[in-house]
């Protein structure tokens, strides 16, 4: 909406530009200009003796309301609001105040009269739960009590690369670019886009992302280096695990999956690249196997399984693992470790988290760390 300066003199008068409470201008001629309320009423099609509210648009982005006998200076602005209404409604755009002269407001209109651009957002303040991020063709009752508060701020995507997330001011951006802002170097990873549905898609670090695409969830790192006798297989994910599991395996790992074997019905949780503490023999970083049961989580993970086997570097013993396990054609050592009386399984509590810091526990105990 523009607020400028733009008065001419048209046979009799000066134009000025009048509007409803959809803020569709027009143009109508003025007797002067420094027309009364009364006179911008009449010319706006009211009769002389009918009550209208009138507001005057500033250049300067102001809103002031003028009255019957006052006179307007069509210097400060050429722009008027003319309603029939006896009554305001108070609310604040960006903290600036204005009386609205109906019970209800659309939020195009308020980015009109609060000349918000349209690189941001609108949100309408709430007390008892989250701000409401307001759509164009939004209606906002206003006649609560207090004041109705709405503020704007910069667009934001998020975008979640491999745990990290990215607040974006742009809806687009390069897959590496995103790599960069969260801090992995590109040509060290092999890249996916994950959608909701759980389908992935391989791109590569010059393809733009689109987050206006419906379903987009995240990235997916993969390294490009598979070592230490990791199975170099396709991302997969058979079943699901809890949200939270999910949450705390991407910000942590860069590479896991979830797997059904079709023989048995098994499922298991594989971990790639998992690091064990010094003291063990040649291995820093494992492919580290859960079991995890249909009914998980009201049924516990029991005891842990490692690829390649571990073994310590003084030549010790480790006790309870001379147990292997096939998986994917590759031999896990077993580490039947389990709860004790004390730490029972709570399926309230528990879950992948809860039990990897046992893992992680169990592996420190046998190198005294």
């Amino acid at each position: 909406m523009s607020t400028t300066n733009t008065s001419t003199t048209i046979e009799h008068g000066p134009a000025i530009m009048v509007a409803g409470l959809d803020l569709n201008f027009r143009g109508v001629l003025a007797p002067d200009r420094s027309p009364t309320g009364a006179q911008i009423a009449v010319a706006a099609g009211f009769a002389p003796d009918k009550a209208v509210t009138i507001k005057q648009f500033l250049n300067d982005g102001g809103f002031e309301d003028i009255r019957p006998e006052e006179n307007a200076h069509l210097s400060a602005g050429v722009e008027f609001l003319v309603v029939d209404s006896d009554r305001s409604f108070r609310l604040t755009i960006d903290g600036r105040r204005v009386d609205w002269p109906a019970s209800s407001i659309a939020a195009k209109i308020v980015r009109k009269l609060g000349n918000v651009p349209a690189d941001k957002d609108i949100y309408f303040e709430l007390q008892d739960t989250a701000d409401r991020k307001l759509k164009p063709d939004d209606v906002i009752d206003l006649s609560g009590t207090g004041v109705e508060s709405f503020y704007s701020r910069k667009g934001t995507w998020i975008l979640n690369v491999q745990g990290v997330r990215l607040s974006l001011h742009e809806p687009t951006i390069l897959a590496s670019d995103a790599l960069i802002k969260a801090g992995f170097v590109p040509a060290e990873w092999t890249i996916y886009l994950k959608y909701e549905n759980q389908h992935k898609e391989k791109i590569e670090p010059g393809t733009v992302i689109d987050l206006n695409t419906p379903g987009i969830e995240k990235i997916w790192l993969i390294p490009l280096e598979v070592q230490n006798g990791e199975i170099g297989q396709a991302v997969r994910q058979d079943f699901a695990l809890l949200e939270v599991d999910e949450d705390f395996l991407n910000e942590r790992f860069a590479h896991w999956e979830t797997v059904i074997i079709p023989e048995t019905g098994r499922r298991w949780l594989l971990i790639y690249a998992f690091q064990v503490p010094m003291g063990y023999a040649g291995q820093r970083r494992v492919t580290l196997a859960l079991e995890v049961p249909p009914n998980y989580p009201a049924a516990q993970i029991d005891m842990f399984y490692v690829f390649p086997s571990l073994r310590l570097s003084t030549g010790g013993s480790l006790p309870n693992t001379e147990h292997v396990e096939t998986i994917l054609g590759q031999a896990f050592q077993r580490w039947s470790r389990h709860r004790g009386q004390n730490a029972a399984w709570k399926a309230e509590v528990d879950n992948v988290i809860t039990h990897l810091a046992l893992v992680e526990s169990a592996l420190r105990k046998e190198v005294a760390q």
